[in-house]
């Protein structure tokens, strides 16, 4: 099996989320700026990484939202011919500067900042609806949602 590991941001202001438009091997969706770690790259400094490749701005990592996994079967691969475990980890980040700018050469061809309300109208990968729970379940002040 092989492993991947990726880092991803969910940025979020003024009821808008910023997204990027993953195109890569005839499959196609918005998700968050983000990507694989590379080397021994820490995955806080993977996500300020690829939210500038993808998207133009610089970004402070705010806070660890939490880690989604998957495993993607050798048949639905683009390349490869055993399982893949891939290994999301999400945070919430804050745009500090920059310009917005879509990628060029890479995974993504635009990025974008979506109203809220849009997002589920979107075309969008699967980690963008968990990331967005993720979210929702943790306060920008750090305290826990009361109990239910």
């Amino acid at each position: 099996m092989d492993i991947r590991i990726a880092a991803y941001a969910v940025i979020i202001r003024d009821g808008q989320i910023l997204l990027s438009h993953w195109n890569e091997h005839g499959r196609s969706g918005w998700t968050l700026p983000g990507g694989g770690i590379e080397g021994s790259e820490h995955p806080v400094d993977a996500a300020k990484r690829e939210i500038f490749e993808e998207t133009g701005y610089e970004a402070s990592v705010d806070r660890l939202l939490g880690i989604d996994t998957m495993v993607v079967p050798a048949p639905k691969r683009h390349s490869g011919t055993v399982p893949l475990y891939a290994m999301r980890v999400v945070y919430r980040a804050t745009v500090l500067g920059g310009e917005l700018r879509s990628e060029i050469g890479g995974s993504s061809d635009e990025a974008r900042w979506f109203p809220l309300s849009e997002v589920p109208r979107l075309k969008r990968v699967s980690l963008l609806d968990i990331a967005l729970r993720m979210n929702e379940a943790e306060p920008a002040d750090g305290v826990a949602p009361p109990a239910p």
